[in-house]
Protein backbone atom coordinates (compact mmCIF):
# COMPACT_ATOMS: atom_id res chain seq x y z
CA UNK A 1 0.00 0.00 0.00
CA UNK A 2 1.26 3.55 -0.24
CA UNK A 3 2.20 5.68 2.43
CA UNK A 4 -0.47 7.75 3.89
CA UNK A 5 0.58 10.90 6.36
CA UNK A 6 -2.21 12.84 8.12
CA UNK A 7 -2.21 16.31 6.72
CA UNK A 8 -3.34 18.76 9.07
CA UNK A 9 -4.03 21.49 6.31
CA UNK A 10 -7.11 19.03 4.95
CA UNK A 11 -7.18 17.11 8.70
CA UNK A 12 -7.34 13.96 6.50
CA UNK A 13 -4.96 11.26 5.81
CA UNK A 14 -3.45 11.55 2.21
CA UNK A 15 -1.54 9.41 -0.03
CA UNK A 16 1.99 10.59 0.19
CA UNK A 17 3.26 11.59 -3.57
CA UNK A 18 6.37 14.05 -3.74
CA UNK A 19 6.96 16.77 -6.02
CA UNK A 20 9.89 14.68 -7.63
CA UNK A 21 9.69 11.15 -7.75
CA UNK A 22 12.01 8.76 -5.20
CA UNK A 23 12.81 11.75 -3.16
CA UNK A 24 11.47 13.50 -0.05
CA UNK A 25 12.41 17.00 1.23
CA UNK A 26 11.53 18.16 4.71
CA UNK A 27 11.51 20.66 6.91
CA UNK A 28 11.41 20.78 10.62
CA UNK A 29 11.36 23.45 12.97
CA UNK A 30 14.59 23.06 15.39
CA UNK A 31 15.22 24.39 18.81
CA UNK A 32 15.45 27.57 20.13
CA UNK A 33 19.09 27.33 21.79
CA UNK A 34 17.88 30.03 25.23
CA UNK A 35 17.90 26.88 26.94
CA UNK A 36 18.32 22.88 27.69
CA UNK A 37 15.42 21.67 25.63
CA UNK A 38 13.14 19.27 28.08
CA UNK A 39 12.02 16.01 27.15
CA UNK A 40 8.39 17.45 25.83
CA UNK A 41 10.62 19.24 23.20
CA UNK A 42 12.55 16.14 22.21
CA UNK A 43 9.42 14.59 21.36
CA UNK A 44 9.54 16.53 18.33
CA UNK A 45 12.62 15.75 17.05
CA UNK A 46 12.26 11.65 17.71
CA UNK A 47 9.56 12.35 15.32
CA UNK A 48 11.44 14.23 12.80
CA UNK A 49 13.99 11.31 12.95
CA UNK A 50 11.23 8.77 13.11
CA UNK A 51 10.04 10.35 9.51
CA UNK A 52 13.19 10.33 8.32
CA UNK A 53 14.15 7.46 8.42
CA UNK A 54 10.54 5.72 7.74
CA UNK A 55 10.77 7.58 4.33
CA UNK A 56 14.38 6.36 3.75
CA UNK A 57 13.03 2.52 4.59
CA UNK A 58 10.18 2.93 2.31
CA UNK A 59 12.98 3.72 -0.32
CA UNK A 60 12.84 7.76 -0.99
CA UNK A 61 16.04 10.02 -0.65
CA UNK A 62 15.38 11.80 2.04
CA UNK A 63 16.72 16.14 2.14
CA UNK A 64 15.81 16.94 6.07
CA UNK A 65 16.71 20.15 6.77
CA UNK A 66 16.32 22.02 10.40
CA UNK A 67 16.98 25.35 11.54
CA UNK A 68 18.56 26.27 14.96
CA UNK A 69 17.14 29.77 16.39
CA UNK A 70 19.76 31.91 18.09
CA UNK A 71 17.81 35.07 17.80
CA UNK A 72 14.25 36.83 16.94
CA UNK A 73 12.08 34.49 19.06
CA UNK A 74 10.41 36.55 21.48
CA UNK A 75 8.67 34.87 24.67
CA UNK A 76 5.50 35.36 23.36
CA UNK A 77 5.26 34.35 19.62
CA UNK A 78 2.79 36.76 18.65
CA UNK A 79 5.81 39.22 18.69
CA UNK A 80 5.18 39.71 22.36
CA UNK A 81 7.62 40.07 25.27
CA UNK A 82 11.62 39.91 24.82
CA UNK A 83 14.00 38.01 22.85
CA UNK A 84 14.18 34.63 24.38
CA UNK A 85 18.14 34.41 23.61
CA UNK A 86 18.22 38.23 24.77
CA UNK A 87 16.96 37.45 27.72
CA UNK A 88 18.95 34.31 28.71
CA UNK A 89 22.17 35.92 27.87
CA UNK A 90 21.73 38.88 30.35
CA UNK A 91 20.64 36.69 32.96
CA UNK A 92 23.90 34.76 32.62
CA UNK A 93 26.16 37.37 32.19
CA UNK A 94 27.37 36.10 28.94
CA UNK A 95 27.21 37.34 24.86
CA UNK A 96 24.03 35.80 22.67
CA UNK A 97 26.09 33.65 20.90
CA UNK A 98 27.92 32.08 23.07
CA UNK A 99 24.75 31.42 25.15
CA UNK A 100 23.67 29.76 21.25
CA UNK A 101 26.86 27.73 21.14
CA UNK A 102 26.26 26.61 24.67
CA UNK A 103 22.59 25.12 24.20
CA UNK A 104 23.03 24.01 20.53
CA UNK A 105 25.92 21.87 21.51
CA UNK A 106 23.47 20.61 25.02
CA UNK A 107 20.51 19.65 22.02
CA UNK A 108 22.92 18.02 19.81
CA UNK A 109 24.53 15.78 22.41
CA UNK A 110 20.46 14.61 23.52
CA UNK A 111 19.98 14.08 19.76
CA UNK A 112 23.24 11.92 19.44
CA UNK A 113 22.24 10.24 22.98
CA UNK A 114 18.55 9.22 21.11
CA UNK A 115 19.88 7.74 18.54
CA UNK A 116 18.40 10.65 16.40
CA UNK A 117 20.17 11.27 12.94
CA UNK A 118 21.31 14.55 12.02
CA UNK A 119 19.62 16.32 9.85
CA UNK A 120 20.82 17.21 5.92
CA UNK A 121 21.22 20.70 6.88
CA UNK A 122 21.67 22.67 10.09
CA UNK A 123 20.71 26.11 9.30
CA UNK A 124 21.43 28.66 12.21
CA UNK A 125 19.29 32.04 11.71
CA UNK A 126 22.34 34.15 11.96
CA UNK A 127 23.82 32.83 9.19
CA UNK A 128 21.02 33.25 7.06
CA UNK A 129 19.80 37.41 7.89
CA UNK A 130 20.27 38.11 4.14
CA UNK A 131 18.03 35.64 2.65
CA UNK A 132 15.81 36.97 5.24
CA UNK A 133 16.06 40.35 3.71
CA UNK A 134 15.96 39.74 0.33
CA UNK A 135 12.59 37.47 0.88
CA UNK A 136 10.57 40.66 2.73
CA UNK A 137 12.25 42.34 -0.20
CA UNK A 138 9.42 39.92 -2.01
CA UNK A 139 7.14 40.54 0.64
CA UNK A 140 6.90 44.09 0.36
CA UNK A 141 7.08 44.23 -3.29
CA UNK A 142 3.83 41.99 -3.14
CA UNK A 143 2.14 44.75 -1.31
CA UNK A 144 1.28 42.81 1.97
CA UNK A 145 3.65 45.10 4.42
CA UNK A 146 3.73 48.52 5.89
CA UNK A 147 5.80 50.39 8.32
CA UNK A 148 4.46 51.40 11.97
CA UNK A 149 6.26 52.73 15.12
CA UNK A 150 10.20 51.76 13.07
CA UNK A 151 8.90 48.07 12.52
CA UNK A 152 7.88 46.29 9.32
CA UNK A 153 4.41 44.17 9.92
CA UNK A 154 2.56 41.68 7.48
CA UNK A 155 -0.42 43.18 6.71
CA UNK A 156 -2.66 39.97 7.13
CA UNK A 157 -5.73 41.82 5.32
CA UNK A 158 -3.77 42.05 2.14
CA UNK A 159 -3.71 37.50 1.95
CA UNK A 160 -7.07 36.07 1.60
CA UNK A 161 -6.29 32.63 2.65
CA UNK A 162 -4.68 33.73 6.21
CA UNK A 163 -5.39 31.35 8.67
CA UNK A 164 -6.51 28.25 6.95
CA UNK A 165 -4.00 26.45 8.40
CA UNK A 166 -5.59 26.51 11.65
CA UNK A 167 -8.87 27.32 10.38
CA UNK A 168 -8.82 31.02 11.52
CA UNK A 169 -12.16 32.80 10.77
CA UNK A 170 -10.67 36.49 10.06
CA UNK A 171 -14.33 38.16 10.74
CA UNK A 172 -14.49 36.11 13.96
CA UNK A 173 -11.00 37.16 15.12
CA UNK A 174 -11.72 40.60 14.35
CA UNK A 175 -14.22 40.73 16.41
CA UNK A 176 -12.83 39.59 19.12
CA UNK A 177 -9.42 40.74 19.24
CA UNK A 178 -8.12 42.14 22.20
CA UNK A 179 -6.70 44.80 22.68
CA UNK A 180 -2.71 43.83 21.68
CA UNK A 181 0.17 45.25 23.34
CA UNK A 182 1.65 46.46 20.06
CA UNK A 183 -0.39 49.36 19.37
CA UNK A 184 1.23 49.77 16.21
CA UNK A 185 -0.49 47.03 14.48
CA UNK A 186 -3.65 47.38 12.46
CA UNK A 187 -4.85 44.20 13.29
CA UNK A 188 -3.69 42.14 16.25
CA UNK A 189 -2.98 39.57 14.04
CA UNK A 190 -0.22 41.14 11.88
CA UNK A 191 3.11 39.75 12.24
CA UNK A 192 6.71 41.88 12.75
CA UNK A 193 8.77 40.91 9.23
CA UNK A 194 11.41 43.02 10.91
CA UNK A 195 12.13 45.01 14.10
CA UNK A 196 13.96 48.29 13.51
CA UNK A 197 13.05 49.30 17.16
CA UNK A 198 13.70 46.59 20.05
CA UNK A 199 10.92 45.47 22.24
CA UNK A 200 14.06 46.76 24.85
CA UNK A 201 16.99 48.60 24.88
CA UNK A 202 20.44 47.02 23.63
CA UNK A 203 19.39 44.47 21.81
CA UNK A 204 22.36 42.22 21.27
CA UNK A 205 22.42 41.41 17.36
CA UNK A 206 21.17 43.76 14.84
CA UNK A 207 21.94 44.30 11.03
CA UNK A 208 21.66 46.89 8.35
CA UNK A 209 18.58 46.47 6.12
CA UNK A 210 16.42 48.75 4.00
CA UNK A 211 13.84 49.42 6.53
CA UNK A 212 16.78 50.45 9.22
CA UNK A 213 19.36 48.56 11.59
CA UNK A 214 17.48 45.84 13.65
CA UNK A 215 16.69 42.59 13.51
CA UNK A 216 14.15 40.05 11.35
CA UNK A 217 10.77 38.69 13.24
CA UNK A 218 11.05 34.68 14.14
CA UNK A 219 8.96 33.91 11.54
CA UNK A 220 10.43 35.00 9.03
CA UNK A 221 13.87 32.72 9.56
CA UNK A 222 11.79 29.62 9.18
CA UNK A 223 10.50 30.07 5.54
CA UNK A 224 13.96 32.05 4.26
CA UNK A 225 16.00 28.80 5.17
CA UNK A 226 13.53 26.71 3.80
CA UNK A 227 13.14 28.12 0.84
CA UNK A 228 17.18 28.35 0.06
CA UNK A 229 17.69 24.72 0.29
CA UNK A 230 14.80 23.10 -0.57
CA UNK A 231 12.64 25.53 -3.11
CA UNK A 232 10.38 27.42 -3.30
CA UNK A 233 7.78 23.88 -3.22
CA UNK A 234 8.62 21.01 -1.21
CA UNK A 235 7.01 18.35 0.07
CA UNK A 236 6.74 18.14 4.35
CA UNK A 237 6.60 20.58 6.83
CA UNK A 238 6.89 19.03 10.62
CA UNK A 239 6.33 20.86 13.73
CA UNK A 240 4.07 20.64 17.63
CA UNK A 241 0.78 21.13 17.77
CA UNK A 242 1.65 24.62 19.04
CA UNK A 243 3.05 26.07 16.26
CA UNK A 244 -0.18 25.78 14.16
CA UNK A 245 -1.84 28.62 15.31
CA UNK A 246 0.59 31.26 14.91
CA UNK A 247 4.17 30.44 13.66
CA UNK A 248 3.48 28.14 10.83
CA UNK A 249 0.32 29.89 10.15
CA UNK A 250 2.72 33.11 9.52
CA UNK A 251 5.30 31.44 7.66
CA UNK A 252 2.41 30.17 4.86
CA UNK A 253 1.42 33.86 4.73
CA UNK A 254 4.31 35.41 4.27
CA UNK A 255 6.20 32.80 2.12
CA UNK A 256 3.08 32.27 -0.68
CA UNK A 257 3.01 36.31 -0.07
CA UNK A 258 6.17 36.01 -1.48
CA UNK A 259 6.07 33.77 -3.94
CA UNK A 260 2.33 33.81 -5.06
CA UNK A 261 2.20 29.73 -5.01
CA UNK A 262 1.69 27.49 -3.21
CA UNK A 263 4.48 26.19 -0.46
CA UNK A 264 4.09 23.00 1.18
CA UNK A 265 2.06 20.05 0.48
CA UNK A 266 2.07 18.14 4.05
CA UNK A 267 2.09 19.67 6.81
CA UNK A 268 2.69 17.13 9.66
CA UNK A 269 2.20 18.15 13.64
CA UNK A 270 3.35 16.33 16.99
CA UNK A 271 0.96 16.32 20.12
CA UNK A 272 2.23 17.41 23.61
CA UNK A 273 3.57 14.92 25.82
CA UNK A 274 2.28 15.79 29.16
CA UNK A 275 3.08 15.65 32.91
CA UNK A 276 0.48 15.35 35.74
CA UNK A 277 0.57 18.59 36.18
CA UNK A 278 -0.11 19.71 32.54
CA UNK A 279 1.94 20.40 29.45
CA UNK A 280 5.45 20.74 30.04
CA UNK A 281 7.13 24.26 29.66
CA UNK A 282 10.14 25.95 30.53
CA UNK A 283 8.21 29.30 31.57
CA UNK A 284 6.36 27.48 34.07
CA UNK A 285 9.39 25.62 35.41
CA UNK A 286 7.18 22.23 34.90
CA UNK A 287 9.77 20.46 32.78
CA UNK A 288 12.62 17.61 32.92
CA UNK A 289 15.60 17.48 30.94
CA UNK A 290 17.13 14.19 29.25
CA UNK A 291 19.76 14.41 31.26
CA UNK A 292 17.68 14.69 34.57
CA UNK A 293 16.07 11.33 33.09
CA UNK A 294 19.19 9.37 32.95
CA UNK A 295 20.66 10.27 36.12
CA UNK A 296 17.38 8.60 37.47
CA UNK A 297 18.89 5.07 35.84
CA UNK A 298 17.49 5.36 32.73
CA UNK A 299 19.00 5.01 29.32
CA UNK A 300 18.28 7.44 26.72
CA UNK A 301 17.00 4.93 24.31
CA UNK A 302 14.44 3.81 26.83
CA UNK A 303 12.64 7.57 26.44
CA UNK A 304 13.04 6.92 23.01
CA UNK A 305 11.09 3.25 23.41
CA UNK A 306 8.76 5.10 25.59
CA UNK A 307 7.48 8.06 22.81
CA UNK A 308 7.83 5.13 19.95
CA UNK A 309 4.98 3.12 22.13
CA UNK A 310 2.74 6.46 21.73
CA UNK A 311 1.46 7.44 18.00
CA UNK A 312 3.10 10.70 17.46
CA UNK A 313 -0.85 12.42 16.98
CA UNK A 314 -1.39 10.93 20.33
CA UNK A 315 -0.95 12.95 23.25
CA UNK A 316 1.48 10.82 26.06
CA UNK A 317 1.51 11.29 29.61
CA UNK A 318 4.98 10.95 31.27
CA UNK A 319 5.61 9.23 34.36
CA UNK A 320 8.21 7.40 36.00
CA UNK A 321 6.23 3.81 36.28
CA UNK A 322 5.47 4.47 32.71
CA UNK A 323 9.24 4.89 32.26
CA UNK A 324 9.98 1.95 33.83
CA UNK A 325 7.92 -0.19 32.02
CA UNK A 326 9.30 1.09 28.82
CA UNK A 327 13.01 0.29 30.21
CA UNK A 328 12.20 -3.43 31.11
CA UNK A 329 10.35 -4.05 27.54
CA UNK A 330 13.41 -2.95 25.77
CA UNK A 331 15.74 -5.00 28.41
CA UNK A 332 13.70 -7.90 27.40
CA UNK A 333 13.65 -7.34 23.61
CA UNK A 334 17.07 -6.45 23.99
CA UNK A 335 18.27 -9.94 25.82
CA UNK A 336 15.93 -11.71 23.32
CA UNK A 337 17.85 -9.99 20.11
CA UNK A 338 21.45 -10.88 21.90
CA UNK A 339 19.71 -14.70 22.04
CA UNK A 340 19.07 -14.92 18.40
CA UNK A 341 22.50 -13.18 17.35
CA UNK A 342 23.75 -15.88 19.89
CA UNK A 343 22.40 -18.95 17.60
CA UNK A 344 23.03 -17.22 14.45
CA UNK A 345 25.47 -18.97 12.01
CA UNK A 346 26.67 -15.44 10.80
CA UNK A 347 26.41 -11.52 12.11
CA UNK A 348 24.19 -8.70 12.10
CA UNK A 349 23.62 -8.01 8.39
CA UNK A 350 23.92 -4.18 7.51
CA UNK A 351 20.83 -2.38 5.85
CA UNK A 352 21.83 -3.40 2.38
CA UNK A 353 22.54 -6.83 3.06
CA UNK A 354 19.59 -7.25 5.12
CA UNK A 355 17.54 -5.98 2.68
CA UNK A 356 18.33 -8.19 -0.13
CA UNK A 357 18.75 -11.32 2.21
CA UNK A 358 14.86 -10.40 2.76
CA UNK A 359 14.09 -9.92 -0.66
CA UNK A 360 15.62 -13.49 -1.47
CA UNK A 361 13.50 -15.07 0.78
CA UNK A 362 10.25 -16.86 -0.42
CA UNK A 363 7.05 -14.56 -0.66
CA UNK A 364 5.25 -17.26 1.60
CA UNK A 365 8.00 -16.56 3.98
CA UNK A 366 7.18 -16.06 7.52
CA UNK A 367 9.77 -13.73 7.69
CA UNK A 368 8.21 -11.56 5.05
CA UNK A 369 4.94 -11.47 6.29
CA UNK A 370 6.15 -9.91 9.43
CA UNK A 371 8.56 -7.56 7.26
CA UNK A 372 5.40 -6.43 5.39
CA UNK A 373 2.94 -6.06 8.27
CA UNK A 374 5.67 -3.41 9.94
CA UNK A 375 5.81 -2.10 6.26
CA UNK A 376 1.94 -1.51 6.48
CA UNK A 377 2.06 0.21 10.49
CA UNK A 378 4.73 2.13 8.93
CA UNK A 379 3.25 3.80 5.57
CA UNK A 380 -0.18 4.27 7.64
CA UNK A 381 0.92 7.28 9.16
CA UNK A 382 4.03 6.13 10.99
CA UNK A 383 2.13 3.71 13.40
CA UNK A 384 5.22 2.78 15.32
CA UNK A 385 3.09 1.11 18.25
CA UNK A 386 1.68 -1.27 15.70
CA UNK A 387 5.21 -1.37 14.12
CA UNK A 388 6.78 -2.38 17.72
CA UNK A 389 4.00 -5.12 17.82
CA UNK A 390 5.66 -6.64 14.68
CA UNK A 391 8.99 -6.42 15.72
CA UNK A 392 8.44 -8.05 19.84
CA UNK A 393 6.24 -11.02 17.57
CA UNK A 394 9.44 -11.54 15.34
CA UNK A 395 11.80 -12.00 18.45
CA UNK A 396 9.02 -14.44 19.88
CA UNK A 397 8.63 -16.13 17.06
CA UNK A 398 11.07 -19.63 17.87
CA UNK A 399 10.12 -21.02 14.29
CA UNK A 400 11.97 -18.03 12.75
CA UNK A 401 15.59 -18.87 11.77
CA UNK A 402 18.07 -17.07 13.43
CA UNK A 403 19.85 -15.50 10.56
CA UNK A 404 16.55 -14.50 8.64
CA UNK A 405 15.61 -12.72 11.80
CA UNK A 406 18.40 -10.77 12.32
CA UNK A 407 18.11 -9.40 8.77
CA UNK A 408 14.77 -8.60 9.62
CA UNK A 409 15.78 -6.73 12.64
CA UNK A 410 18.45 -4.77 11.27
CA UNK A 411 15.41 -3.31 8.93
CA UNK A 412 12.81 -2.72 11.46
CA UNK A 413 15.35 -0.87 13.63
CA UNK A 414 16.85 0.89 10.76
CA UNK A 415 13.05 3.22 11.22
CA UNK A 416 12.72 2.72 14.98
CA UNK A 417 16.02 3.49 15.78
CA UNK A 418 16.47 1.42 18.83
CA UNK A 419 20.10 0.82 18.01
CA UNK A 420 19.60 -3.40 18.80
CA UNK A 421 22.04 -4.49 16.78
CA UNK A 422 25.06 -2.95 19.06
CA UNK A 423 22.79 -3.24 22.58
CA UNK A 424 22.64 -6.85 21.66
CA UNK A 425 26.27 -7.18 20.52
CA UNK A 426 27.31 -5.48 24.18
CA UNK A 427 25.38 -7.95 25.98
CA UNK A 428 26.88 -10.68 24.57
CA UNK A 429 30.19 -9.52 25.20
CA UNK A 430 29.59 -8.83 28.90
CA UNK A 431 28.27 -12.56 28.90
CA UNK A 432 31.00 -13.57 27.38
CA UNK A 433 33.52 -11.97 29.92
CA UNK A 434 31.72 -12.71 32.42
CA UNK A 435 31.41 -16.70 31.73
CA UNK A 436 35.69 -16.43 31.65
CA UNK A 437 35.79 -14.89 34.77
CA UNK A 438 36.76 -17.55 37.39
CA UNK A 439 34.16 -18.06 40.04
CA UNK A 440 35.29 -16.64 43.61
CA UNK A 441 35.97 -18.52 46.34
CA UNK A 442 35.73 -18.21 49.82
CA UNK A 443 35.92 -21.26 52.75
CA UNK A 444 33.20 -19.61 54.80
CA UNK A 445 30.68 -18.65 52.34
CA UNK A 446 31.21 -21.97 50.40
CA UNK A 447 29.84 -23.58 53.76
CA UNK A 448 27.20 -21.25 54.26
CA UNK A 449 26.01 -21.96 50.20
CA UNK A 450 26.60 -26.22 51.30
CA UNK A 451 24.48 -25.75 54.28
CA UNK A 452 22.01 -23.78 53.09
CA UNK A 453 21.94 -26.60 50.28
CA UNK A 454 21.31 -29.07 52.82
CA UNK A 455 18.75 -27.21 54.65
CA UNK A 456 16.39 -26.95 51.58
CA UNK A 457 16.98 -30.68 50.95
CA UNK A 458 15.56 -31.20 54.61
CA UNK A 459 12.98 -28.87 53.61
CA UNK A 460 13.98 -26.28 56.16
CA UNK A 461 13.61 -23.77 54.44
CA UNK A 462 13.36 -20.84 57.19
CA UNK A 463 17.05 -21.62 57.86
CA UNK A 464 17.53 -21.64 53.73
CA UNK A 465 16.09 -18.17 53.85
CA UNK A 466 18.23 -17.02 56.62
CA UNK A 467 21.60 -18.17 54.99
CA UNK A 468 20.25 -16.07 51.75
CA UNK A 469 19.65 -13.38 53.89
CA UNK A 470 22.49 -13.38 55.77
CA UNK A 471 24.79 -12.94 52.75
CA UNK A 472 22.76 -10.52 50.92
CA UNK A 473 23.78 -8.46 54.14
CA UNK A 474 27.36 -8.86 53.28
CA UNK A 475 26.94 -8.11 49.67
CA UNK A 476 27.04 -11.51 48.20
CA UNK A 477 23.67 -13.05 45.64
CA UNK A 478 23.20 -16.27 46.02
CA UNK A 479 21.97 -17.72 42.04
CA UNK A 480 20.53 -21.05 42.06
CA UNK A 481 19.99 -23.03 38.92
CA UNK A 482 19.35 -26.95 37.67
CA UNK A 483 22.79 -26.85 37.62
CA UNK A 484 23.24 -25.79 41.25
CA UNK A 485 24.26 -22.84 43.56
CA UNK A 486 26.57 -20.26 42.79
CA UNK A 487 27.53 -17.01 44.02
CA UNK A 488 28.91 -13.86 43.75
CA UNK A 489 29.61 -10.35 45.25
CA UNK A 490 28.57 -7.44 43.94
CA UNK A 491 30.22 -4.16 43.75
CA UNK A 492 31.17 -3.08 47.32
CA UNK A 493 30.35 -6.26 49.38
CA UNK A 494 32.12 -7.57 52.08
CA UNK A 495 32.85 -11.40 53.02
Amino acid sequence: MPLELYNTMGRELEEFRPLAAGKAGFYGCGPTVYNYAHIGNLRAFVFQDTLKRSLRFLGYEVTHVMNVTDIGHLVGDADEGEDKMVRTAQERGTSVLEIAQFYTDAFFLDADRLGIIRPTVVCKATDHVQEMIDLIKRIEANGHTYMAGGNLYFDISTFPDYGKLARLNLDELKAGARIDVDANKRNPYDFVLWFTKSKFENQALTWESPWGRGYPGWHIECSAMSMKYLGEQFDIHTGGIDHIQIHHTNEIAQTEGATGKKWVNYWLHNEFLVMDKGKMSKSSGNFLTLQYVIDQGYDALDYRFFLLGGHYRSQITFSWESMESAKNARKSLIKQVAKIAGNAKGSFPDESKASAAIAALPADSPVRAYIDRFRTAIEQDLNTPRAISELQGLVRDGAIPADDALASLVLMDSVLGLSLADSACALLEAQKKEAATPAESDPRVDALVAERIEAKKSKNFARADEIRNQLKGEGIILEDSPAGTTWRRVSGGRA
